[in-house]
């Protein structure tokens, strides 16, 4: 296969030429003859930082709801919600109820992780290719050939966002408006891309 910018020998499969970065359809690539015009392919879109901003927006909504849906049953049935009717401000909180809340706090915080981890590392590397923000507005998150990611590449990508999140003034995300391919810090450290797709 050749690329149909530049000309160069691709490998089997790639959907992106290494020389160019022409992104293209295996099945549009073929092999012409020397002398024969080559047909001009579409170019992939990347998704830019509004659209993830809003599926991003989108993925929050859909995370809080379930946790809420799981979170308050589970308020009941564990009689939390009775120990913290019985908590009144104006009296002194023995050391038992303190440690109780700091534990509960802290189980709170371990659950969110897990849920946010899960979420988008099996989402991401499903057959949607996408959360539910990011499916609602067409877009995918692959690996630089285009391909669907493992699910060890989207934890990986999921957990560089907190090396995106050290940055100062959001430029980690803020990157997604600016490069060459609309990447983020986060997908750039897993080598992933986020692509517009059509349909």
């Amino acid at each position: 296969m050749y690329c149909s910018k530049c000309g160069a020998l691709m490998a089997d499969g790639a959907t992106f030429c290494s020389a160019c970065g022409q992104a293209f359809s295996t099945a549009a690539a073929i092999v012409r003859p020397m002398n024969a015009q080559v047909a001009t392919v579409p170019r992939v879109q990347y998704g830019g930082f509004w659209l993830r901003f809003l599926a991003y927006l989108i993925d929050g909504a859909v995370i809080m709801i379930g946790v809420c849906v799981v979170a308050i049953p589970l308020v009941f049935l564990t009689g939390f919600g009775a120990f913290l009717s019985q908590i009144h401000p104006e009296e002194d909180w023995n050391e038992n109820g303190v440690g109780f809340l700091i534990a509960v706090f802290f189980l709170f915080a371990m659950a969110s992780l897990v849920v946010t981890w899960l979420y988008h590392a099996l989402m991401e590397s499903s057959e949607w290719q996408a959360t539910v923000g990011k499916k609602a507005l067409g877009l995918v998150v692959t690996d630089l050939d285009g391909r669907r990611v493992s699910f060890w590449r989207a934890t990986g990508r999921h957990f560089a966002k907190i090396v995106t999140n050290i940055v100062p003034a959001f430029i980690g995300y803020i990157m997604a408006g600016f490069t060459e391919k609309k990447q983020a810090l986060h997908d750039m450290i897993a080598g992933c891309l986020t692509l517009r797709r059509e349909g």
